[in-house]
């Protein structure tokens, strides 16, 4: 999948603009070019554009041009919602099919959509008006994040063995005490490892300096002596075991793997996880929030506040400083 090849030159614009001035990543972008190429297609069949004979995944859309944007109406778009709600199929590669995508799913094309008419109307001028600026949002359901306890932490660690023990030990303790992203891992280089912070090259490629904890350090300076051995050009600070940059499919997969070892539930606990346990561990032991956010690289306040939820402390005092909770009635 290519959008240069596949996408008009109005959608190649707006993508590239994403890419190389936003500094958007290629899988960001790809999503974007997905989301944009499924609302097109829908509308070309729904006004009639699309030969009937052609099926839906092969509706080309190199000729959306601007006059066609411009006549898209909200609503157009809120039969596209409706669409991807009943119609929709959720997994293609699952034997039985099932229709209708989720509001989270739903929200995250439509954000699509809406950034492709601030792009023409904001950022370049091409239209005057976006048809779709107060267009309602699908409300999502947002799931508080799962983590492992400290004890949980440990037995993880305390379960690594094998041949790549001290390069997995490393990364393990990398993703529970900096909480850094799986991408940021699997691009960090010999010349980011400092002798007390990480230079971390996070999304949108803005630079941000993690500093380390005596296990860091440790476990770092143990790979450090494997690593060394590598008698390989490459700059990338995690090898695999061909002494290429480990991939973020490795990194899933040992993670998966560590998970299982110490008892716990690969089904349930994932490399990201490990970054909910970081984040998690750190506020409730007085981190404040800003400085979290800071520290996880979150462009937006509200997206690190998902954590302040995490921690029943306070909740469970709330409960037991209500005046009635002691009280009980009296049997007759």
């Amino acid at each position: 999948m290519d959008y240069r090849t596949e996408a008009s030159g109005l959608i190649r614009d707006f993508l590239s603009y994403h890419e190389i001035i936003k500094g958007h990543s290629k899988k960001t972008i790809d999503e974007y070019f997905l989301d944009l190429r499924t609302f097109f297609r829908y509308l070309k069949i729904r006004r009639g554009l699309a030969d009937e004979n052609t099926p839906f995944d092969n509706i080309p859309i190199n000729d959306i041009d601007l006059d066609f944007v411009a006549t898209v109406t909200k609503s157009e778009v809120y039969d596209y919602l409706s669409f991807l709600s009943r119609d929709r199929v959720k997994n293609r590669r699952s034997k039985t099919p099932e229709y209708g995508l989720s509001a989270n799913s739903r929200a995250r094309k439509l954000s699509a959509i809406s950034s492709l008419f601030k792009y023409l109307t904001v950022k370049t001028g091409q239209l005057k008006d976006n048809p779709i600026e107060a267009i309602d949002t699908p409300k999502t359901r947002r799931s508080l994040p799962r983590y492992l306890t400290l004890e949980e932490s440990k037995k993880l660690l305390s379960s690594v063995d094998g041949l790549n023990r001290e390069r997995d030990i490393c990364i393990l303790t990398i993703f529970l005490n900096c909480g850094i992203r799986i991408s940021e891992l699997v691009g960090l280089n010999i010349g980011d490892i400092r002798s007390d912070h990480l230079r971390i090259l996070g999304k949108g490629n803005k630079e941000r300096i993690v500093y380390l904890n005596e296990a860091c350090v440790e476990t770092i300076n143990d790979y450090l002596k494997i690593r060394k051995k590598a008698k390989v050009n490459s700059p990338a600070f995690f090898l695999s075991t061909r002494n290429q940059r480990i991939s973020r499919s490795t990194v899933h997969t040992l993670v998966k793997k560590h998970i299982a070892a110490a008892g716990l539930s690969p089904k349930d606990y994932s490399s990201h996880k490990l970054r909910h346990t970081a984040a998690t561990l750190m506020l409730k032991n007085g981190v404040d929030l800003r400085t979290l956010q800071e520290l996880l690289g979150h462009e937006h306040i509200n997206t690190t506040e998902i954590y302040t939820h995490v921690d029943s402390t306070d909740l469970r005092i709330a409960a037991n400083a209500n005046p009635l909770s002691s009280f009980k009635p009296k049997n007759d």
